[in-house]
């Protein structure tokens, strides 16, 4: 969702890394461009004044002036500046559970803004990551079939729901779930209240009444990224009603310009605690001010990237696979295998914005310059080969070749393509063997942390230990017709 404003910054500072010193005047012209950035980017104006008064004095100094790369200095002065505006450099807050179950934690919003969805969503992550025992109640009353919405969703991710009593008022239900959930031995119960098409003041004094009766240990308001600007009133009108404790924001996968995750933590007071990253049940994840913060300025979220591949990390396949590498073999079912994982963690393009200097490769993805099908016709290539010629590719002669490409509904160059990736996979596995194994790659791995050209000293282009990881590669097997290569402005490691 912070692609346009990335991209603003990026040039902003690539045109300061080129200076051997730099002067007030340039930081200041420097910095009206990033404020007119955030304005674009629908950042309230006055959460703006005062990121652009706080990141210029900061600036200003000799410690830039004299630094031996004082582009970079300015760089990483805004990123600690964003870092601060979405929340401070603390871990990410954990949720109040009470010591004396069951905590009760009240969802608030706009109508629309995915608030029942992010009550199934949180009560599914407090089931799989923090072992609670979870109920769910629907108090709205005036939306038809919001109710009968939570439990089918409380059944597709087997949790309990509040059965459904009619005739009942929002404060009757959210006593009655608070007392079920101390009977039948809940460890959290989440209380879905009634969204507003806008600040309705009947629907607001009912909030405030709810909040009274049952005295809940969070108050999460829910706000819908995409609504911009807007958002920062929606907020400002709950504040003055109910004690927000913290902020879910839904569709942060979304086109967005970002100026609502970027102005909410400033004009509630409240932290961003989740973050929806998609449609799934899933989907949601925990906020962090500065991995948010790094992939806005380009940075890339190397910790979100392993913590999705963990998520994906099937245990039975890895064994197996780490078997194969200690002997230096990897054949097509192998490399299925990767690119079905792959598929799961988000995609090349889900992939290519978690990395550092790939912000060109993703925006060349998401506009269509690569095919968006790209691993599905890779992997109907593999499937369309017997089991011998998955185990050795070596055996495919000119005709299996004309087979496996009719099977598949491809070409025999994108055969020869998928045969030439797996060639140069293996004979990475190979190099990792000599390595010394997984050990080894974690070591080439630790070198990954800084930002290509960045202010803590990547390679600029990120040629380095990063390069490892060839998502360009990738992205070449199969781009449109005419479009073989990636655009201009980087290559295989990300941007030249």
């Amino acid at each position: 969702m912070f692609d346009s404003l990335s991209e603003r910054l990026g040039g902003i500072f690539e045109r300061l890394r080129g200076r051997g010193a730099l002067t007030e005047i340039d930081v200041r012209a420097a910095m009206r461009e990033v404020r007119v950035a955030l304005l674009e980017a629908d950042v309230a104006l006055p959460v703006v004044k005062d990121f652009i008064e706080n990141a210029t004095q900061r600036a200003i100094g000799a410690e830039v002036i004299k630094s031996v790369t004082p582009g970079q200095q300015v760089v990483k002065i805004v990123n600690d500046c964003l870092v601060e505006l979405l929340g401070g450099d603390d871990e990410p807050a954990p949720l109040k559970i009470a010591v004396t179950p069951p905590a009760v934690i009240m969802m608030v919003g706009l109508q629309g803004s995915g608030k029942t969805t992010s009550t199934a969503k949180l009560a599914s992550w407090l089931a799989t990551r923090e072992r609670k025992k979870t109920l769910m109640a629907s108090l709205d009353v005036a939306r038809p079939a919001a109710q009968e919405q939570l439990r089918v969703l409380g059944e597709q991710l087997e949790i309990a729901t509040l059965p459904i009593i009619a005739g009942q008022t929002p404060v009757q239900i959210a006593e009655r779930a608070r007392q079920a959930a101390r009977l039948q031995g809940f460890d959290v119960v989440l209380l879905d209240t009634a969204g507003r098409l806008g600040v309705d003041e009947a629907l607001m004094a009912e909030m405030a009444a709810i909040a009274s009766a049952t005295n809940p240990d969070e108050i999460l308001l829910v706000v819908d990224s995409l609504t911009g600007q807007d958002a920062v009133n929606v907020a400002s009108a709950f504040k003055e009603r109910v004690a927000l404790t913290g902020v879910i924001l839904t569709r942060m996968d979304g086109d967005a310009r970002g100026g609502a995750a970027l102005s909410m933590r400033s004009v509630t007071g409240a932290p961003i605690r989740f973050a929806g990253t998609g449609e799934k049940l899933d989907a949601l994840e925990l906020f962090d001010a500065r991995r948010v913060a790094g992939r806005i300025l380009g940075m890339g979220d190397i910790v979100g990237l392993v913590e999705k591949a963990a998520a994906n990390f099937e245990a039975e396949q890895a064994e197996k696979m780490a078997e194969k590498l200690a002997k230096g073999q990897f054949d097509m079912d192998d490399l299925r295998m990767q690119l079905g994982q792959m598929k799961k963690m988000g995609g090349l393009s889900g992939l290519a914005a978690m990395m550092p200097g790939m912000g060109a490769a993703k925006k060349a993805m998401d506009s269509g310059a690569i095919a968006p099908k790209l691993l599905d016709r890779m992997e109907a290539i593999i499937l369309s080969m017997t089991p011998k010629e998955r185990a050795k590719p070596e055996i495919l002669t000119a005709k299996r070749k004309i087979r496996i490409a009719n099977g598949s509904g491809t070409t025999v160059q994108d055969v020869n393509k998928v045969l030439k990736m797996h060639q140069e996979m293996a004979n990475a596995m190979k190099r990792l063997k000599k390595m010394g194994g997984m050990k080894g790659m974690m070591k080439m791995l630790a070198g990954m942390g800084g930002m290509p050209g960045g202010p803590e000293g990547g390679a600029p282009g990120g040629e380095g230990p990063g390069g490892a990881i060839d998502l360009g590669a990738v992205g070449r097997m199969f781009g449109r017709p005419g479009m073989g290569s990636l655009p201009p402005g980087f290559n295989k490691f990300g941007r030249k």
